[in-house]
């Protein structure tokens, strides 16, 4: 499979109902007070760049590097359409990220994701990456539905 990585201004359907179905598949695992997937609005801010994985004209994931510090990012918003997950969408994504942070002269990596059997991929994906757990950071505060995890870079 031959996977093409863009940055994406988010104004495309594809993308645009991407993000809607990942905050749709957030609501599902997670209480509304635990939902932390951000819509497109919240991911057009000057902090956030998205990148979209495509195969020819099929949008197949997605990703997020947020802006923290001079020094530290935070991984949003990835997600793999359901009929790709399981194909390295989500792991050629990381991998882009991972290698953008370091573009950039980040020495930390975050990110947030759930503590549902649901989000246990990803979590196991994270963790083949050397994401381990951490406190929250950021904004976030401790809660019974987060699992909080970085990446010394």
């Amino acid at each position: 499979m031959t996977l093409t990585i863009r940055e994406d201004d988010l104004s495309g359907a594809k993308i645009q109902t991407l993000i809607a179905a990942h905050v749709a598949n957030s609501a599902v695992y997670s209480p509304p007070e635990a939902i932390h997937a951000l819509n497109a609005d919240g991911l057009r801010t000057p902090a956030v760049t998205v990148w979209s994985v495509w195969q020819d004209d099929e949008i197949l994931g997605m990703g997020g590097l947020k802006k923290l510090s001079p020094t530290e990012g935070e991984v949003k918003s990835m997600h793999t359409t359901a009929a790709h997950r399981g194909k390295g969408v989500g792991e050629a994504m990381l991998r882009h990220l991972i290698a953008e942070a370091r573009r950039r002269g980040y020495r930390r990596l975050y990110l947030e994701t759930g503590v549902q059997d649901g989000y246990a991929p990803s979590r196991r994906l994270y963790a083949r990456h050397g994401f381990v757990a951490c406190g929250p950071f950021a904004d976030y505060v401790e809660n019974p539905y987060s699992v909080f995890m970085t990446l010394a870079l």
